[in-house]
């Protein structure tokens, strides 16, 4: 099972998003996964730039549950890129430490607003170990990476 698979089913199965906040919330995260790639100069196919060029021009903006919290959704967005910005810039200076660990998750502080804006404020505080469970990354895998962390 891919990433991407497990998430969704996560998303469908575990949290029970409504499939436009699911397909949003996928394509966020290719398009995170792809401009890391891209700050990283990992290699990218042509097709994939494709479905991200896609996607953030035209699919995240028009999905309706986007739409419907674009004005909650505005402010998360850019603060999660802040985040990263931040921790990519520490990472870049040798710097990478536990903060920056954490800061590199900001994609799940999204998606507890997904789940608070679909299912309510009460349900996401029920639920908010359960998502932010979902990180999969490793401190000490992120250490291997950045071993000043």
């Amino acid at each position: 099972m891919t990433a991407e698979d497990w998430l969704v089913h996560n998303f469908r199965n575990g949290l029970r998003l409504p499939e436009e906040a699911i397909e949003w919330l996928m394509d966020l995260w290719s398009a995170i996964q792809f401009f890391d790639d891209v700050a990283d100069k990992d290699d990218v196919d042509r097709d994939r730039l494709d479905r991200v060029l896609a996607s953030t021009l035209v699919s995240m903006p028009t999905n309706a549950f986007f739409v419907a919290n674009a004005d909650m959704l505005r402010p998360a967005l850019a603060t999660a890129l802040l985040k990263w910005k931040a921790a990519d810039e520490a990472e870049l200076r040798g710097e990478a430490d536990e903060k920056s660990f954490v800061w590199r998750a900001s994609y799940y502080d999204i998606v507890l607003l997904v789940v608070a804006l679909t299912q309510g404020f009460e349900t996401a505080m029920t639920r908010a170990v359960d998502v932010m469970s979902l990180y999969g990354e490793k401190f000490a895998d992120y250490r291997r990476e950045f071993p000043s962390a």
